[in-house]
C-alpha cells in the first residue's frame, strides 16, 4: 500500500500552477554540508551604531524620530525610484525593426516607492516576544501605509514583507518590515490571482481561499492554530520545511477592511506562529513573510477574488544551524520537501506558546 509518510509524490499547488516533490524518505540521510551560526537572542535594547534605533544616524545621514512604538521611513536605498523617467515602450518597439526581437525582449519601466517598519524602538525583540497590543499597532502601522499609498495613487501593488535573520539576508536585526510599492504586479501575485479568478469562473459563487480553507478545517491534519478570524496551517503544496500560510475566514480584501477586532486576532495569530517558529529549535527563527492582499489600484475582477492571507517561508530544517536549499533539482526541475506537510504541522502545533527564552 502507498504509504504518504514514507513514499515520494507530487504535490499541485492550485495558486500558482505548480507542483511540489515530496521525499519524506529523505529525512534519514545523513547530513556533512553547510551550518549556519545558531541566532543570537542576547542583544541588547539599544545600539549605538544601529541604523534603526530611535535617535540614530542612517548610513544616508538622516537621522531617525526618537520613536516609542512603531516608526516608517522611506527606504533610504529603495530597489525602485519614484521620479525616474517615464519608459515609452511603444516607442521603443516602434523603432525597432527585427520582429525577432520584438517578440523575444520585453521591457517595463517601473516606478514606485519603498519603506522601512520599525516595529519597535527595541532593538532586541521580535514579533515573538511582543504582546499582542504591540503587534496589533505594527498590523496598525501597516494598514495605514496602505491606505495611504491607495489614497495617493502612487502604484499598482504594496508587497509588504518581513525578512527575518541573517539565514534570510536580513542586514540588520533591529525589527522590521519593509513596503514595495510599484507601478506593476509583481509575478507571484499575477500567478496568485490568475488562479484565484480562474477558480471562481469555473466554479460560480466558489472562491479557492474559502474552499481550501474549510477542506483543510474539516481534515485538521496541518491545522495549527485558529482564532475567531483566522487560521494557520502548514499548506497541503508547502516547499519549505516548516512553511505555514495564515488565511482569513472570511473573505477579506486588504488590510484596510479588516475589523479592530480582527486586527487583534491577526496580530494573535502572527505571535502564536512565530512563539512556535523560534521554540522549534530554540533559536531566533529565520524567515520571510509576505501579505498578499488586493492591489492598491484594483481591476473589478481582482477587487472580487482577493482574500487577505500571509505567507511564511523559513529556510530551517534539521535544527537552529542546519537549512533547506534550493539547488539543484529545485531550481532545473520542480520544488522538493523532505518531510510531509502533516509531519511539520504536527511537530509545530505540538510546541509551547510561551516563549523558550522565557523558560530560561
Amino acid at each position: 500500500m502507498f504509504d504518504f509518510n514514507n513514499d515520494s509524490h507530487r504535490r499541485y499547488n492550485p495558486l500558482t500552477d505548480s507542483w511540489v516533490l515530496v521525499s519524506p524518505h529523505r529525512t534519514q540521510r545523513p547530513w556533512q554540508g553547510q551550518e549556519e551560526t545558531a541566532a543570537r537572542n542576547d542583544l541588547p535594547e539599544y545600539v549605538k551604531s544601529c541604523y534603526l534605533c530611535p535617535g540614530n544616524k542612517r548610513a544616508s545621514g538622516a537621522k531617525n524620530e526618537k520613536y516609542t512604538t512603531t516608526f516608517i521611513f522611506e527606504n533610504d536605498y529603495a530597489a525602485v525610484k519614484p521620479d525616474q523617467e517615464l519608459l515609452d515602450v511603444q516607442a521603443l518597439e516602434e523603432t525597432e525593426k527585427d520582429e525577432r526581437r520584438k517578440r523575444l525582449f520585453k521591457v517595463q519601466g517601473v516606478r514606485g516607492n519603498c519603506y522601512v517598519i520599525c516595529f519597535s524602538p527595541k532593538h532586541n525583540i521580535s514579533f515573538p516576544l511582543m504582546s499582542i497590543d504591540e503587534i496589533a499597532k505594527v498590523v496598525d502601522t501597516w494598514t495605514e501605509l496602505y491606505r495611504s499609498t491607495k489614497r495617493d495613487k502612487v502604484g499598482r501593488y504594496l508587497l509588504i514583507f518581513e525578512n527575518k535573520g541573517a539565514a534570510m539576508g536580513c542586514s540588520n536585526p533591529h525589527p522590521h518590515s519593509q513596503a514595495w510599492c510599484t507601478e506593476s504586479l509583481p509575478t507571484e501575485l499575477f500567478r496568485e490571482f490568475r488562479s484565484m479568478q480562474k477558480y471562481s469562473k469555473d466554479y460560480p459563487d466558489s472562491h479557492i481561499l474559502l474552499d481550501y480553507l474549510a477542506v483543510e478545517l474539516e481534515d485538521g491534519s496541518r491545522i495549527i492554530d485558529s482564532n475567531n478570524s483566522f487560521t494557520s496551517l502548514v499548506p497541503y503544496w508547502a516547499i519549505w520545511p516548516f512553511e505555514v500560510m495564515i488565511i482569513a475566514k472570511r473573505r477579506i480584501p486588504a488590510l484596510i477592511d479588516l475589523t479592530s477586532d480582527e486586527k487583534k486576532d491577526l496580530a494573535d495569530i502572527i505571535s502564536k506562529t512565530t512563539i512556535r517558529y523560534d521554540n522549534l529549535f530554540e533559536t531566533s527563527f529565520p524567515y520571510s513573510m509576505g501579505i498578499h492582499q488586493a492591489p492598491i489600484d484594483p481591476t473589478e475582477a481582482e477587487l472580487n477574488t482577493a482574500h487577505l492571507h500571509l505567507h511564511f517561508y523559513p529556510p530551517l530544517l534539521r535544527g537552529a544551524t542546519v537549512k533547506k536549499f534550493l539547488v539543484g533539482y529545485e531550481m532545473l526541475g520542480e520544488p522538493q520537501r523532505d518531510l510531509t506537510p502533516e509531519q511539520a504541522a504536527d511537530r509545530l502545533r505540538a510546541l509551547s506558546l510561551v516563549s523558550y527564552t522565557l523558560k530560561q
